[in-house]
């Protein structure tokens, strides 16, 4: 597929309650939001590459950094209680009329992901153009598992495993797989995105990415994880794949 028929999408509200301005913090010299944009150009994957934003700060700093195409968000897509997915269908959608054609793969990277790498990327729109599938997003193998060591609080104030089986687990190797969605890769045929606005299809897959990639910042702690993990080039080992049963 050529990379014409490629969108990247990066949304970036200025709110941020977790961790005030993260989206432009400096991260080894560097706004947040410019390392996703460099990892979005080094796959070479897409001609274009918008930023959907809230702030004409933030807007600036991306296109400074490469974004070609670069939005002001209206108001009511980017308050605390708006859904992340009517802002990426927003971008795409204006996206289309400003390069006036109509994508085929819109990939969408989250900005407090940064630990990604370009091949991950490449990866996962690999997955949805070589198989057909609808959407695939990423995500890394859960520390924790509903079936074994993740409890839930009763009203009578007692705790329970969250999920239970008819069989007893006595080791968490031996309880179903379960994943955490790291908040990195989202890829979609367009079509898809834009009809029904939603990630999970019945062909939906997931592309697993080591945990030392997988940090999404949401407060101070996670901001210094990463920081260390970068500068210490902690995150360049392993490889992502395709969860398959």
């Amino acid at each position: 597929m050529n990379r014409t028929d490629r969108l990247c999408t990066i949304c970036a509200r200025k709110g941020s309650k977790g961790l005030p301005n993260k989206n432009i913090r400096s991260l080894l010299g560097k706004p947040l939001i410019t390392h996703t944009i460099e990892q979005a150009l080094k796959t070479e994957l897409f001609e274009s590459i918008c930023v959907s934003s809230d702030s004409e700060e933030i807007l600036s700093i991306a296109e400074s950094s490469g974004a070609n195409f670069c939005i002001l968000r209206d108001d009511h897509l980017a308050s605390d209680t708006s859904g992340k997915m009517d802002a990426i269908v927003d971008a795409v959608q204006k996206a289309e009329r400003h390069f006036s054609k109509t994508f085929r793969i819109c990939v969408d990277l989250d900005v407090t992901a940064p630990l990604r790498l370009p091949q991950d990327i490449k990866k996962a729109v690999e997955i949805v153009e070589t198989k057909g599938r609808s959407s695939v997003f990423s995500g890394t193998q859960a520390r924790h598992s509903p079936y074994f060591n993740m409890v839930k609080l009763l009203e009578d104030g007692s705790v329970a495993i969250f999920q239970e089986l008819q069989q007893k687990i006595l080791r968490r190797q031996d309880s179903p797989k379960v994943f955490d969605m790291n908040a990195s890769i989202y890829c979609w045929q367009r079509d898809r995105l834009i009809q029904e606005k939603k990630l999970f299809f019945s062909d939906t897959r997931l592309l697993v990415m080591p945990r030392m990639r997988s940090i999404d910042i949401d407060d101070a702690l996670d901001f210094v994880l990463v920081e260390h993990i970068l500068k210490n080039d902690l995150h360049m080992d392993g490889e992502s794949y395709e969860a398959l049963a």
